[in-house]
């Protein structure tokens, strides 16, 4: 029996395999297709449906504060013009007693008063303020001209004096205010009220709290500066995104803690005289509302990846009825090839074109056994004679090249292929007006290295240099031994001089910071200089580049001097 990883059934590209993996390759992807579709579909649906609600939960609470203010402050318009109130006493017990009356039945009110036109305080609740002056206050200022309705704000005063059920916050007031005018229309005082900011913030929340899609919801309350006033954990922390766009009723955005909110703004419209601005906000994390869509997944996964195991397995089992005999024809033609024993048909297939093939095998077989086993001792003793004489011939000829080419101690190339390759570039240079410059490097007192070290040093010096040079050069530029401690560089492409200076420089100063074992420091000098279209010969640029260097080495060696810059 062979073994299992050879066995036919094992085999990524049989029959099978293929057609199991293509049922279930076919099966995952239009499930995913349909799966990614009906899912982008649900989750369009959910985002409308939960931005609607989010807008709902907005418009409502802004409707309903916007209503609870503008009430508030009728409240105030009509205590003004009250009976007692106008007779001009402001001092009268009756103006009191309705003061007293109005705050027990609105607990929103935290302090109720009468200011005469002066600005001192004549009678307000739980005697609080009064004798005091307030002339300087804005809702007194305003009050004197008209119904006021004034944006939150602390008061230290009366935070002095009220209880804080929520100490971890300060006391906030709304003001409201209004005239009073005697009977004859002369101006006696304001009326006044402060309102708890709690009452706001409770207002706006109970309205959040009673609809659908509230619990993960966020209620905001937001100055016409964008700032956020409720609530308090966010108040001086937190901002509206300037992208919020305005003509929609939800949108999608970012807001400063990095998360996505569905996010919905709407316009608290007190009808009042005082326009406070400001803008009732819902948010609702984005991952919550699309949580439903992501378990739907999670279950749409798990039922695909079932589906496509099903799949797989019938088309498995389809697929064993038709290649069981197939691989059997096979098993049988491997063993044919290899003529390791005798080969075994198929003998209970249904399929007739399987046991037409079966017979002719079988009858062909005979025929050819014998004779391939001749032509394949025959073709063994030819194969073999070729391969060993195209080997030899190989091994020729890449040594030859070698010994044309190539420096024998350093592995560059040698002089005789930098003579060529030089030719070919002036060549080149002549034909497309592109020319190029060489370097020519010589390796700073060598000689004492011979001298002091012997010529294995030395050996070894040149065979690092050489490396030094062709891993600082560009890939396209040609590194050749000119001779003894000499080397050459060839950059084709017309470069510019600060590039040409640039290679030079990194090869001068990698070669000048390596240290050499045995030796210690070596250093280079390198002239260069630039083949021209007019010269006569390839001998010219290396005649100016000699002379490039020879400045280098009169200057003071371990430099780069171009010719022309002497």
């Amino acid at each position: 029996m062979p073994h299992a990883k050879g066995h036919p059934l094992f085999k990524h590209n049989s029959f099978r395999i293929r057609l199991a993996l293509w049922f279930g390759g076919l099966s995952l992807f239009t499930l995913l297709s349909v799966g990614i579709y009906a899912g982008w579909l649900t989750a369009t649906q959910i985002k409308v449906t939960a931005g609607e609600a989010v807008h709902a939960n907005a418009m409502a609470a802004a409707e309903l504060l916007g209503a609870n203010l503008y009430e508030r402050e009728m409240d105030i318009a009509l205590v003004s013009q009250a009976p007692h109130f106008v007779r001009g006493d402001l001092s009268d017990p009756d103006v009191l007693s309705s003061l007293d009356r109005r705050l027990d039945m609105r607990n929103e009110f935290a302090w109720l008063g009468v200011v005469d036109a002066e600005g001192t305080v004549i009678q307000a609740t739980n005697n609080m303020l009064v004798g005091q002056s307030v002339a300087q206050r804005p809702w007194f200022i305003a009050g004197l001209q008209g119904v006021y309705s004034g944006d939150v704000h602390e008061a230290l005063l009366l935070a002095k004096l009220l209880p804080n059920p929520h100490a971890d916050e300060p006391l906030r007031f709304i003001d409201f205010a209004a005239p009073i005018h005697n009977r004859e229309g002369k101006l006696v005082g304001v009326v006044a009220a402060h309102a708890h900011w709690n009452w706001v913030t409770e207002t706006v929340q109970a309205v959040a709290n009673r609809r659908e899609h509230a619990s993960d919801s966020e209620v905001l309350i937001v100055s016409s500066t964008g700032n956020v006033l409720y609530p308090q954990a966010l108040a001086g922390v937190s901002r509206l995104p300037d992208n919020l766009p305005h003509n929609k009723h939800y949108s999608i955005v970012t807001w400063d803690d990095g998360r996505d909110y569905l996010t919905s703004q709407v316009t608290v419209d007190a009808r009042s005289n005082s326009n406070f601005g400001w803008r009732i906000v819902v948010r609702q994390p984005l991952e919550n509302a699309l949580a439903p869509i992501y378990a739907m997944y999670s279950r749409f996964f798990i039922l695909a990846l079932i589906a496509v195991l099903l799949f797989s397995l019938l088309a498995w089992r389809l697929a064993q009825t038709i290649s069981k005999p197939i691989e059997q024809l096979a098993a049988a033609a491997r063993c044919i090839k290899l003529n390791t024993s005798a080969p075994r048909y198929p003998t209970d297939t249904s399929l007739s074109e399987v046991a037409q093939l079966s017979s002719a095998m079988q009858s062909m077989t005979e025929s050819l056994l014998t004779r391939e086993r001749e032509l394949e001792l025959l073709n063994q003793t030819l194969e073999q004679q070729v391969l060993q004489r195209t080997e030899a011939l190989a091994a020729a000829n890449k040594l030859l090249e070698h010994l044309a080419t190539i420096d024998p101690l350093t592995g560059t190339n040698n002089r005789r292929r930098f003579d060529e390759k030089l030719e070919d570039c002036a060549r080149m240079g002549k034909r497309t007006g592109r020319g190029f410059s060489i370097l020519l490097l010589d390796a700073d007192h060598f000689k004492k290295v011979n001298d002091n070290y012997g010529h294995p040093v030395g050996d070894a010096v040149l065979q690092q240099i050489a490396t030094l040079i062709t891993n600082n050069t560009r890939t396209t530029d040609f590194v050749a031994r000119y001779g003894g401690e000499e080397f050459v560089v060839i950059l084709p492409d017309a470069p510019s001089e600060t590039e040409v200076r640039t290679v030079a420089e990194k090869i001068r100063t990698a070669i000048e910071g390596t240290p050499f074992p045995s030796v210690g420091h070596m250093t280079m000098s390198i002239g260069s200089s630039t083949w021209h279209p007019n010269d006569s010969s390839t001998t010219q640029v290396i005649q100016r580049a000699d002379e490039a260097l020879y400045t280098a080495k009169a200057s003071g060696r371990n430099r780069v001097v171009a010719y022309g810059q002497q």
